[in-house]
């Protein structure tokens, strides 16, 4: 499987105290089988003393100790012994069964060479039916003999022989699938757990670029609210200031526009805040109330705080969706503001709002003194994103003549499916 390519099942601290108090267990259960087995005299008079049974014992209990760090090797050692007692007749059969099964099994499930690891198994599969026939056919024809029997196809003994063949491919094959089952399970929970560790960092940058995104979206609406107001009513209260002393009652007028202004802007941090307070998807530019309509207020009030202002509009109108409006609004007021303050005495503007069949284009376009290298300010980045955000372009740029030209034409695809 894929997941296993890559994958190496290192052992926890516990696994190797558990490895520890097996070695344990099977050395003493070894020790109680051989005793009991030199009583019972398993093999006969044929039977090994029990100083064999009891090193046995010692020889596959001790390295399962380790058998997670160096599987192959344990298996390998287990397997000798194994040959070894069982040729010997040592009267130990039960513990060394269980040590041969547990090491077989290790290999399988814990050696991170799978290739080496069919290797060894396959090895000892092999080494050990090699051994077993032999072993057995000639205990066979030796007991056949003596009981004046020939040895043949239907012998007792070689059924007995088959028999024993039988039990152990049961066993040795048991130890290979449960080996082999072992070791994928392990690898499928390892990529199981990659692929959450995944999910929990995309899910940390998400929230980090939601973060961001609203701490930018935020930005950019105190910027247009905050300029916007602030520029209107520094002018307005300059003007107010000039001319307090020879026209008081227009000196009032303006300071009542300064009040209003205030209003606006007060009207418009609350609305913005109750934005901001809202629960989860609610939290859209989109709540504000401007629109492409609302572009006539800010012509008066640009024609009112000094700068005369046009507003023509162009084709027919059609219904734009409240997000492309609210960022033709703030664009139109971005570019009214900045013509305020840089295009100088005696300026004017225009606002064109053209109606396309799949665009709406705005275009802001003002005189005054003529405009040096263009250094993009935050008003100016804004306005980009704004027209970005839409899907549209947005063009700004200096005039030859003199003042600037702000351009941003935003796609109607999505008001003509509002409309169907």
């Amino acid at each position: 499987m894929p997941a296993s390519a890559s994958f190496t099942r290192v052992p926890t601290q516990r696994e190797l105290q558990q490895d520890l108090l097996l070695a344990a267990a099977l050395l003493v259960g070894g020790i109680i089988s051989a005793g009991l087995s030199t009583v019972a005299r398993v093999y006969g008079d044929e039977q090994a003393p029990m100083w064999t049974a009891l090193v046995s014992v010692a020889a596959v209990s001790a390295p399962l100790a380790v058998r997670r760090r160096w599987p192959a090797a344990v298996a390998i050692v287990v397997a000798l012994v194994f040959f070894v007692s069982v040729t010997l007749h040592v009267p130990e059969m039960y513990v060394l069964n269980i040590a041969m099964f547990v090491a077989f099994y290790t290999v399988g499930a814990w050696m991170p060479n799978r290739r080496a690891a069919m290797i060894v198994r396959v090895a000892i599969i092999i080494g050990m039916f090699v051994w077993l026939v032999v072993a057995m056919y000639r205990e066979a024809i030796e007991q056949a003999a003596e009981a004046g029997v020939a040895a043949g196809l239907f012998s007792p003994y070689v059924a007995v022989m088959m028999l024993q063949l039988l039990l152990n491919v049961l066993y040795f094959g048991g130890a290979y699938y449960f080996g082999e089952r072992s070791w994928h399970a392990a690898a499928q929970r390892h990529a199981l757990e990659e692929r959450t560790r995944e999910l929990e960092r995309e899910r940390e940058v998400t929230a980090a670029q939601a973060v961001a995104l609203d701490r930018v979206r935020l930005a950019r609406e105190l910027h247009d609210v905050v300029a916007h107001h602030v520029s209107v009513m520094g002018v307005q209260a300059g003007a107010a200031r000039l001319v307090f002393d020879q026209d008081p009652q227009r000196a009032r007028e303006m300071l009542a526009g300064i009040e209003e202004g205030s209003r606006e802007a007060t009207r418009e941090f609350r609305q913005l805040l109750e934005t901001l307070r809202a629960p989860g998807d609610a939290v859209d530019e989109a709540a504000s109330t401007f629109g492409v309509d609302d572009i006539a207020q800010l012509v008066a009030a640009s024609t009112e705080a000094g700068l005369p202002t046009e507003h023509h509009v162009i084709g027919d109108p059609v219904l734009v969706p409240p997000t492309v409006g609210v960022n033709l609004y703030r664009i139109a007021q971005e570019a009214l503001t900045n013509a305020r303050r840089h295009a100088g005495a005696g300026a004017s503007a225009d606002v064109r709002v053209r109606y396309e069949p799949d665009a709406v284009e705005l275009e802001v376009v003002n005189t005054g003194r003529p405009v040096g290298p263009v250094r993009p300010g935050l008003g100016q980045l804004g306005m980009r994103e704004r027209a970005h955000a839409s899907g549209g372009a947005i063009e700004l740029q200096p005039r030859a003549e003199g003042g600037f030209r702000v351009r941003a034409t935003l796609p109607l695809s999505a008001a003509k499916e509002s409309v169907r």
